[in-house]
């Protein structure tokens, strides 16, 4: 073998050279600002994979919709590898597997406590679920709690009457449907352009999501009614996951985690400073509702919440009674 260099010799004869190592490079794809809370998270998993493999594994997120993608989209794309991970609105999966509605189930849970509990009791039907359809649940956290901007308060039951307002999921339109409003179920990605030529007149989101994408420009008004805290979850293609290998798999679930935690621990503080992101922008928060409204909207869902549970079947009530049991404890 003469005149061979190094390097070439190295892989001919399948050894390593110092300071050479093999580098995966995954995409992940996320419809959300880059300002916004999971985005966020969605980057620090990123830089904690990278930092702990020492940029053996290196995740480019892609943010805002960049690959083409809608949350809806991802349970399909990922699952047939045509992204690696994503980070997905888990109620926009209602229509492929009713579970994943659980979060977005309008007042089941209303504060962050509950709805770790709600989601200690639902991951395993999560991760079951993404099994089955060649994925790995890597992990989730909540969006702050949906509430409706318009630009007026919604803080009476009239003050929904007619209002053209976007939904995320079938629960939501049904619901404020038979509350006496006009919903339209929306993807994240249409919702400006719908606001921009008035198709719709009012969002159903939380302040962070209002934020990222600066309503203020279209909307005055944020009316907080902790409607529900629908979760975000991550997940991976599972051949590109099984590629890595142990080491590799097992760095994953440590970012994963790590990641986890972070996006927990940042809801307290990121509706505070959303709420002050708000004011400096002119736009007026409402906390006080009347309780009329809410008595209303917790009636025009409880339908919605027993068909989630006829579709879903016995897992539902089994999923229910943990969540419950969780709650007294």
């Amino acid at each position: 073998m003469k005149n061979v260099t190094l390097p070439v010799l190295a892989v001919v004869l399948g050894i390593g050279v110092t300071g050479a190592h093999a580098e995966t490079s995954l995409d992940m794809s996320s419809e959300y600002p880059v300002s916004s809370i999971h985005a966020q998270t969605a980057d620090f998993f990123a830089k904690t994979l990278g930092e702990e493999t020492n940029g053996d594994i290196s995740v480019t997120v892609h943010h805002g919709g960049a690959l083409g993608y809608k949350s809806v989209d991802h349970y399909d794309a990922v699952g047939d590898g045509a992204v690696q991970l994503a980070s997905s609105f888990s109620g926009a999966w209602s229509g492929i597997n009713p579970i994943f509605l659980v979060s977005s189930l309008p007042f089941i849970a209303t504060s962050i406590e509950d709805t770790r509990k709600l989601y200690e009791a639902t991951r395993p039907f999560y991760e079951k679920a993404l099994e089955e359809d060649n994925q790995v649940f890597l992990y989730a956290a909540p969006w702050p709690a949906s509430g409706f901007w318009a630009n007026k308060p919604i803080d009476k039951p009239d003050a929904l009457k007619g209002l053209k307002i976007r939904t995320y999921d079938t629960p939501g339109t049904k619901t404020l449907q038979n509350a006496g409003a006009s919903p339209v179920q929306l993807s994240w990605g249409d919702i400006v352009p719908q606001l921009t030529t008035n198709g719709i007149d009012a969002v159903l989101t939380s302040a962070d999501g209002g934020a990222g994408s600066q309503f203020w420009e279209y909307l005055s008004d944020f009316t907080e009614v902790n409607y529900a805290l629908p979760l975000q979850v991550t997940h991976m293609n599972r051949d590109a996951f099984d590629d890595l290998g142990e080491e590799g798999q097992k760095a994953v679930l440590d970012a994963a985690k790590k990641a986890e935690t972070f996006g927990w621990e940042a809801l307290d503080s990121r509706v505070k400073a959303n709420y002050a992101k708000l004011a400096e922008n002119g736009v007026t928060v409402t906390t006080n509702v009347s309780a009329d409204l809410l008595s209303l909207l917790k009636s025009s869902a409880a339908p919605e919440v027993e068909q989630w549970k006829e579709r879903v079947g016995d897992d539902a009530q089994t999923l229910l009674d943990t969540y419950h049991e969780l709650l007294a404890q």
